[in-house]
């Protein structure tokens, strides 16, 4: 402990002023000098170990048994490529905890990313349980993989604050990690149809330049009713929330670039999302405030961007997700009509589907059929070391880049084989009618 001499109180009768002999005030300067040598050194050297202590406290250690350090051998054939990693977007509104912690663990892999949004219409005790209950599984704390929003914000699906929550979302991602090679974001009502090492097994083989995404330049009846008329999203400033409301001008559209239109769901790359938020190019800021009071502008952000942009030619015209419509059961039991539903969508290939109700007895059926999970455990994985009997994934080891496919890789292979087959790809991309 360094003890400081205390230094004098100043008092009024203290003399202001010195005088200095003509010897001493040559000395000055160089006293001075050295003065403020020593004392940048002092300060340099705080800024230093306070630099590091930071550093230390936000390093986060996981468990080295998922994510050992090998060394690099120069000899040693690889079995495979290296499985990607996926950054999730699991949103949902006031009541979605139980169906955002059941997508989490049917989605879940250690080698992903998870940050889990419940707007600002549920209670911040919801957004806190949800919280501490992420923070009780042994397997996310291990992991250190998936975090939750603290400062929510509203998400209109009608307006555009929509498309602002998850580009905050998305910046937040790219913060906590440097390693994820896809985004996605999923909402309360989505459920996945192949496992995780099914998916990140099949994109493991693709280039990861490869953005997934629905999309039309055709206008036809939304000309009328989503381009050209103009609302105002009280997402954007009131904390309560408040009915989007019309106003009665009608907008022109853009001669500047021309507008697309898709669906909500998305797989976009990183290079994709950091030249949303990141990039020097103005466009997506200029998109972002032409589409601030249009109605669903969710559904033209991304693929507008993807098609007037460099990134034009990384474009599948598909998202890998089935829309149940007719699939939503409210029985405990599926009828012949609904298993024949229910077979045309796991047939589909698709990687995810839609449209699902809370406690739809078709994800009951997907986690037992599909997905082969149990109630509040996640999907085994080649990850998982435990005893079948109790809970295989209680107990992890060797390395989470092993992997270990089944059908579903296989449906999931046919369906992107097809999307990629012939002159398919690009008689479909970025369509300028």
């Amino acid at each position: 402990m360094h003890h400081h001499p205390k230094s004098l109180p100043f008092t009024p009768s203290t003399t202001a002023t010195i005088t200095l002999s003509k010897d001493n005030s040559k000395c000055t300067p160089y006293i001075i000098l050295a003065s403020f040598f020593f004392s940048l050194l002092f300060i340099l050297s705080l800024l230093s170990t306070s630099t590091s202590a930071s550093q230390s406290l936000l390093t986060i250690r996981r468990d080295p048994s998922l994510f050992p350090n090998r060394p690099v051998s120069l000899t040693k054939i690889p079995y495979g490529p290296t499985p990607p990693s996926i950054a999730y977007l699991i949103s949902g509104s006031a009541g979605d905890s139980a169906r955002i912690i059941r997508l989490l663990l049917a989605t879940y892999h250690p080698r992903n990313h998870y940050l889990l949004h419940l707007d600002l219409s549920a209670p911040q005790t919801e957004r806190d349980r949800l919280a501490v209950t992420i923070h009780s599984v042994p397997i996310f704390r291990a992991a250190q993989n998936v975090d939750v929003i603290g400062k929510a914000n509203y998400a209109y699906q009608r307006g555009s604050s929509t498309v602002t929550s998850t580009l905050h979302s998305a910046s937040i991602l790219l913060r906590l990690s440097s390693k994820w090679d896809w985004f996605i974001s999923l909402s309360a009502g989505d459920y996945p149809l192949v496992t995780q090492d099914d998916l990140l097994h099949i994109l493991s083989y693709l280039p990861k330049n490869l953005n997934f995404v629905n999309h039309s330049s055709y206008i036809g009846w939304k000309e009328s009713k989503r381009l050209k008329p103009i609302i105002v999203d009280t997402g954007h400033y009131l904390l309560e929330k408040d009915e989007i409301f019309y106003v009665t001008q009608k907008r022109v559209l853009p001669n500047s670039f021309r507008l697309f239109s898709g669906s909500a769901f998305a797989m976009l790359t990183r290079s994709f999302i950091e030249f949303c938020i990141l990039g020097t190019d103005n466009f997506p800021r200029t998109l972002l405030m032409y589409l601030a009071n249009m109605p669903y502008s969710f559904t033209n952000y991304f693929p507008t961007i993807l098609c007037n942009s460099k990134f034009k030619s990384t474009v599948i015209n598909h998202n890998l997700q089935y829309v149940a419509f007719n699939m939503s059961s409210s029985k405990k039991q599926l009828s012949s009509h609904d298993l024949a539903e229910f077979n045309a969508m796991i047939q589909s290939g698709d990687a995810f589907a839609t449209q699902f109700k809370f406690d739809d007895p078709v994800l009951d059926h997907i986690d037992r059929k599909i997905l082969k999970r149990k109630p509040g455990r996640v999907v085994q994985g080649g990850w998982c070391l435990g005893i079948p009997a109790n809970d295989t994934c209680s107990v992890w080891g060797d390395d989470a880049d092993i992997l270990r496919p089944g059908k579903g890789a296989k449906r999931l292979e046919r369906r992107i084989v097809k999307l990629l087959s012939g002159d398919r790809f690009r008689s479909l991309q970025c369509l300028d009618r």
